[in-house]
């Protein structure tokens, strides 16, 4: 019992520290740096230590030092409750949804089987729909509790945003479930060892409308209305600075982190490399012992898993700094007259196909 209490533990803390300790200080740094490259500017580079700047990675340093010594200013007649809550709201359901997420497949490592997922559920995939959905309560107390008219504005485009695109997301993913016949995880990732099994090849269709919905959940270029600075100041969360504002852009960059990974085990082989299976690296490094192999290719996958979660952020990057902000009406548009029923023609097509090969 105490040794599966501290592997849990270990998997917690790791988790956490690749989430919030290394993956949301550094995209901020991506995010100067990539936006720099394809502008054909510098980017950021001022901020040094006794000199180097180190390619301005100590910007993130920097920015981390501002947040937390910048004035906490809740304006006048605003909820101070709400206003303290919704950035906690906000940031906490993006780090619980790696609860479910499977970094990696099953090691025997001294004897003891151990599964890279904090917590295997049967129902992993609704588990990452129903906390990830908790957010959307957070940006709307933000904008509300502000007593700001351009928050509140951009409270109420996210809420429309955000449950539009939650329902055409959860029907791009029945697909997938169709495929694979399990809403664990852990099952659909261990299917993907066989390379022709990768979602991407199974639902071409549900892996780009996924991907569109995610971005547009998340509100980044070019679904960014909710926060259209020419437009409504920055929405929701105007009235917030210091920590509390470090918060919600924590949590954008977080989620970014999580749809890279949700896009990895759903549709792009997991922790696996195509054509290798477990077995096979196993077999190659058979000569240091069960324990040893099976540490060897557990750091591996991890790094494989991680190099593909790394891949879909670049792509969300490029995205971002490629394409211009759709006006309010064209994101409901796309999301309810174009995505809704290709998700459904997706699901209609996935379920004749299975039957015709059945």
């Amino acid at each position: 019992m105490w040794v599966d209490l501290a592997i849990t533990l270990v998997k917690i803390l790791f988790i956490i520290g690749v989430t919030v300790g290394f993956f949301a200080p550094i995209l901020t740094w991506v995010e100067r740096k990539q936006s720099a490259i394809m502008q054909d500017r510098i980017g950021a580079n001022r901020a040094d230590i006794l000199g180097f700047t180190a390619i301005g990675l100590f910007h993130c340093i920097a920015d981390a030092l501002k947040m937390f010594t910048k004035e906490d200013f809740i304006p006048e007649g605003a909820n101070k409750i709400l206003h303290t809550l919704s950035p906690i709201i906000a940031v906490v359901p993006a780090i619980l949804t790696f609860a479910v997420v499977p970094f990696g497949g099953q090691y025997t490592i001294f004897d003891n089987e151990v599964n890279l997922v904090i917590s295997d559920l049967d129902v992993g995939l609704l588990f990452v729909f129903a906390i990830a959905s908790l957010a959307t309560y957070g940006y709307v107390i933000a904008g509300w509790s502000s007593n700001n008219n351009w928050s509140l504005l951009g409270s109420m485009r996210t809420a429309s945003q955000m449950i539009s695109y939650e329902v055409t997301m959860g029907l791009t993913i029945v697909g997938v479930l169709m495929v694979y016949g399990s809403m664990k995880l852990t099952t659909i990732g261990a299917i993907q060892e066989d390379f022709f099994k990768w979602g991407l090849f199974l639902q071409p269709l549900g892996f780009f409308m996924f991907l569109a919905a995610s971005i547009a959940e998340n509100k980044r270029i070019p679904f960014d209305n909710p926060e259209a600075e020419s437009e409504i100041v920055a929405g929701y969360f105007t009235e917030y600075s210091g920590l509390k504002f470090g918060m919600f852009f924590m949590s954008e960059f977080i989620e970014m982190v999580t749809i890279g990974a949700i896009m990895t085990i759903l549709f792009f082989g997991a922790w696996h490399i195509p054509f290798l299976t477990t077995t096979t690296l196993l077999g190659w490094f058979d000569f240091l012992g069960t324990t040893g192999s099976n540490i060897l290719v557990m750091l591996i996958q991890v790094g494989v898993f991680f190099s593909k979660v790394v891949f879909f952020i670049w792509l969300q990057m490029t995205i971002r700094w490629t394409l211009p902000r759709f006006r309010y009406d064209q994101i409901m548009k796309l999301g309810w007259k174009i995505l809704l029923p290709l998700s459904l023609v997706n699901i209609l097509v996935t379920g004749i196909v299975i039957l015709v090969l059945n």
